[in-house]
């Protein structure tokens, strides 16, 4: 769904647009028929993220006669969920933060990568991990193919 664009001119305040993508992961602007931008792939990321560490999202599941009454249904409870209330008791505050801040990107605002980026980066060391680049997931592989134990 990625498209270019180089600078402020492109926009046209485009609205109405036909729904593009999957309803799941979809940005709110997105289900309004509003042009997207880099904070609606910021926003579709971070409800992949909660898909993650959830195993589903809280507007899964729901049931409306048409495709297009379900799509509303689920924007609707996207809507209705601050960033608080979606990671909660999941993960850090900082996820939060994070889809708070997606969401509230105008189309030619370019998200401010390096606050992201340090937000994350600073609950990282907080919590007292060290970047490494060995995973927790490999130690486990090696251990498992090298028959040893933890």
């Amino acid at each position: 769904m990625a498209k270019e664009f180089s600078n402020d001119e492109q926009y046209r305040g485009y609205q109405g647009l036909p729904f593009g993508g999957t309803t799941r992961y979809a940005s709110i602007k997105n289900h309004e028929g509003l042009e997207q931008s880099w904070g609606d792939e910021l926003e579709s990321l971070g409800y992949m993220l909660l898909y993650f560490v959830r195993g589903s999202l809280p507007w899964q599941g729901l049931k409306a006669a048409t495709e297009d009454k379900k799509r509303k249904l689920v924007q609707q409870k996207k809507m209705a969920l601050s960033g608080g209330e979606l990671f909660r008791d999941l993960l850090p505050a900082e996820f939060a933060t994070y889809i708070e801040y997606t969401r509230s990107l105008g189309f030619q605002v370019k998200p401010d990568y390096r606050y992201l980026r340090t937000l994350f980066r600073t609950r990282f060391q907080s919590e007292g991990f060290k970047y490494d680049n060995v995973f927790h997931w490999t130690i486990k592989r090696f251990q498992e193919i090298n028959g040893e134990t933890s």
